[in-house]
C-alpha cells in the first residue's frame, strides 16, 4: 500500500507527512508540493535520505500530477490556497489526476458546513461545497474532513496583528464562540483517514473540544504575555477598513507582497463573522473517535507560540 500526501510544504500537509513516517515504511510514501524550490531544504533532504519519494504536483498541471501520483493507492488532498472558480477547478484536477493514476481512496480537506446552505455566505464555503459534490460523484471511495477554523491562527496571526495595532485585537467575531481545531489534531485525523480508519464515503466534522470566544483567547494571550491587549469587536465595514490599512488584499487574486498574513480580507471578515453567527460552535467526537485522543485546548497550544510576542513577529512567514 502506497500513500500520497499533497501540500507537504505547508503546515498541515507537512504534519501529516511526519505522522505517516511513524506509521508506515518511508518507501511507501509519495509526498508532493507545488514547487520543490519552496520546500525546506533540510526537510527535503531528510525525507529523501529515508527513502521517501518527493515530487512536484501542481494543481494546475493534471498530467504532472498523474505522473507524480503513479503507483499510489490512497491520497490525502490539502485544499488549494486560491478562493473561487480557480480553486474548484484545481480540486477537480487533482481528483481526476489521482483517479487516472489508479488511486482507490481520497481524503479531502474540506470546511465545516460544506453541504449546509446556512454556511453558503461564508466566503470559502462554496469551493468546498462544489468539491465535495464532485468527489461524491467521482466513483472512488473517499472521506471529507470538514475542519473548523484553525486554533493556531488566533494564537499567531491574530496576536501578531493586534501587537502591530497598538495592542488592539480587531474582529467581527463579537462574543461568538467556536470549537476551533488545532492543526496537530487535524493532521492526526488526516493520518487516521489516510490509513483507512474511517468509514468509506463519510464526511466528518473536525472540531475542537471546547467552545471558546476570541475575547477568551485575547484574555488568555494577555495573561500569558503580560501585555494588555484590548479586544475590539467591530462590524464588517470597520474590519474591512482595518484590514485594508494593514495592506491585506480583499481577494486572493490581488497583490500580497505587503500583506502580513496569507489570507484575503473577504476570507477573514466572513470567517470571523460566522463565529458571531454561531456557525463555528459545532460539536463532534470525530477527533477522539478517529485518533483515540481528545482535542488540544487553547491553553495547551498557546504556550507553543510565546515567540510571537517575545520576538515581535510581524510576518506570517516567520511563524513556525
Amino acid at each position: 500500500m502506497k500513500y500520497i500526501i499533497t501540500g507537504v510544504d505547508g503546515k498541515l500537509g507537512g504534519r501529516v507527512a511526519e505522522n505517516m513516517l511513524h506509521e508506515v515504511n518511508a518507501k511507501d510514501l509519495i509526498l508532493t508540493c507545488p514547487d520543490l524550490q519552496r520546500m525546506n531544504k533540510n526537510t527535503l533532504l531528510k525525507w529523501r535520505e529515508r527513502g521517501v519519494s518527493v515530487h512536484e504536483a501542481n494543481y494546475d498541471d493534471p498530467q504532472g500530477m498523474e505522473k507524480s501520483f503513479k503507483n499510489g493507492d490512497r491520497i490525502y488532498i490539502v485544499s488549494g490556497v486560491l478562493i473561487g472558480d480557480k480553486r474548484v477547478q484545481q480540486h477537480k484536477n487533482v481528483i481526476d489526476s489521482a483517479i487516472k493514476a489508479g488511486v482507490s481512496h481520497i481524503t479531502y480537506t474540506s470546511f465545516l458546513g460544506a453541504t449546509n446552505p446556512a454556511y453558503a455566505h461564508v466566503y470559502v464555503t462554496p469551493d468546498h461545497t462544489e468539491t465535495e459534490k464532485y468527489l461524491s460523484q467521482c466513483g472512488v471511495a473517499y472521506n471529507a474532513m470538514r475542519n473548523n477554523l484553525y486554533m493556531e491562527n488566533y494564537l499567531t496571526t491574530s496576536v501578531m496583528l493586534a501587537l502591530m495595532s497598538n495592542n488592539k485585537w480587531y474582529t467581527t467575531a463579537g462574543e461568538g464562540k467556536g470549537t476551533f481545531i488545532a492543526k496537530d489534531d487535524s493532521a492526526r485525523v488526516a493520518t487516521a483517514l489516510l490509513l483507512g480508519k474511517g468509514k468509506d464515503n463519510e464526511a466528518y466534522n473536525i472540531t475542537g473540544g471546547e467552545s471558546i470566544s476570541q475575547r477568551d483567547l485575547c484574555q488568555l494571550i494577555s495573561e500569558l504575555s503580560g501585555i494588555n491587549i484590548e479586544y475590539c469587536p467591530v462590524d464588517k465595514k470597520v474590519f474591512f477598513d482595518y484590514l485594508d490599512s494593514m495592506n491585506i488584499p480583499r481577494d486572493t487574486d490581488q497583490d500580497f507582497s505587503k500583506s502580513p498574513v496569507p489570507w484575503c480580507g473577504n476570507d477573514m471578515v466572513t470567517n470571523e463573522a460566522s463565529i458571531a453567527e454561531g456557525l463555528m460552535d459545532v460539536h463532534s467526537n470525530a477527533v477522539e473517535l478517529l485518533t483515540g485522543r481528545k482535542p488540544l485546548t487553547a491553553r495547551e497550544l498557546a504556550k507553543n507560540y510565546s515567540y510571537i510576542w517575545e520576538n515581535n513577529v510581524t510576518h506570517w512567514k516567520d511563524i513556525r
